[in-house]
């Protein structure tokens, strides 16, 4: 098996992520979506309790960088909370509530793939 490149390797773990949030019963409402400030990686919705979810994904091929808790700083969160913002008022609907994920992603050669949900960033 050939090495991945970064660009697989983030496209691997999203795809991975958005599985792991649609088997718990979510729906994926939007990926990637852009603006001038940044990138949403995925944005899922939780019917059962009309909540939007922000969901930032890390993915590692190794522990090289840390873990998720470390991948998502203080100000990575507050970036996220800008680009929600930003989301929220191009889109009409009203949720109950809102929420930021981060869904950590390992890649390891020789092992499947291992996933980390941390609910409730910021």
């Amino acid at each position: 098996m050939t090495a991945l490149t970064r660009a697989q390797l983030g496209a691997l773990g999203e795809k991975l992520a958005a599985d792991h949030l649609a088997a718990q019963g979510m729906r994926i409402v939007e990926r990637n979506w852009r603006c001038r400030y940044g990138e949403l990686d995925i944005v899922a919705a939780d019917p059962a309790t009309r909540t939007v979810v922000f969901v930032e994904v890390k993915t590692r091929s190794g522990d090289g960088y840390g873990g998720v808790a470390e991948a998502v700083t203080r100000d990575k969160v507050r970036r996220l909370r800008r680009l929600a913002a930003l989301w929220l008022a191009q889109n009409d609907r009203r949720w109950s509530g809102v929420r930021i994920d981060v869904i950590g992603v390992r890649v390891a050669r020789g092992h499947g793939p291992e996933l980390t949900h941390v609910v409730g960033v910021g």
